[in-house]
């Protein structure tokens, strides 16, 4: 994988950086304009940086549907979220999609592990909407739990990727379980969406990030299918 516009990653990624910072102090200071005007942008420009890499559109893609769903969820009200939340997963649809041409299955030696990582998983998957399910509003059941179930797919999909990409399926949980604790009226900590936003844009980085690399990291059997090409080809 090589860069697209090698001269732009750079100050992409600087804006990036500069924008969550913006964002997240004003979240802090409570300067809405500012948190209104700096949330719909931040995918946007992650995913330019994604292209700028070299990434597959398929990521800049998954990016644009977060920022879909950052901009319904700003909204407000019940049907925006709803809409926001399918948007988050087309995102998550894309995540998987990126795993499964990108990410390295497992090993002899790390199946178990996987299996393992598979279990708590679930058991993390059931226990929340275990919990949760008695405080959240009625019409919103089904659809968070639906939701939920995709979300810890795509997480647990992103071991596929490595580290940053496994990182930052683990940050996407925490982030949304912050939010689905505010719908059920869960003691929150203070500045609630700080910590939100704060997961969730390190989240969506982490996650971009194991996915450039894995997609820049050639299959384990690339070169000795090679060889066997030329193999055949020799005279």
């Amino acid at each position: 994988m090589t860069a697209r516009w090698p001269r732009a990653v750079q100050p992409l990624l600087w804006v990036f950086v500069l924008l969550g910072v913006v964002h997240l102090g004003a979240l802090l200071g409570g300067v809405l304009p500012v948190v209104q005007i700096t949330k719909p942008v931040l995918m946007p420009v992650l995913a330019g940086y994604a292209l700028a890499r070299g990434g597959p559109p398929l990521l800049a893609g998954a990016l644009l549907f977060g920022c879909g769903g950052d901009t319904f969820l700003q909204i407000g009200g019940d049907l925006a979220f709803l809409v926001g939340m399918g948007s988050f997963a087309a995102g998550h649809v894309c995540y998987l999609l990126l795993f499964a041409r990108h990410g390295a299955g497992p090993g002899a030696g790390r199946r178990g592990l996987t299996a393992a990582a598979g279990a708590g998983y679930a058991v993390l998957l059931t226990g929340t909407v275990v919990l949760l399910w008695p405080d959240l509003p009625a019409e919103l059941r089904i659809p968070v739990a639906g939701y939920s179930l995709l979300l810890t797919a795509m997480a647990f999909g992103a071991l596929r990727a490595g580290p940053w990409a496994a990182a930052g399926g683990l940050l996407f949980l925490l982030s949304d379980t912050l939010i689905a604790s505010g719908i059920a009226h869960w003691p929150q900590l203070p500045a609630p969406q700080f910590w939100i936003m704060l997961t969730y844009v390190a989240a969506q980085w982490a996650l971009a990030d194991g996915v450039l690399r894995s997609a820049a990291t050639p299959p384990r059997n690339a070169p000795q299918r090679a060889q066997e090409l030329r193999t055949a080809g020799a005279p």
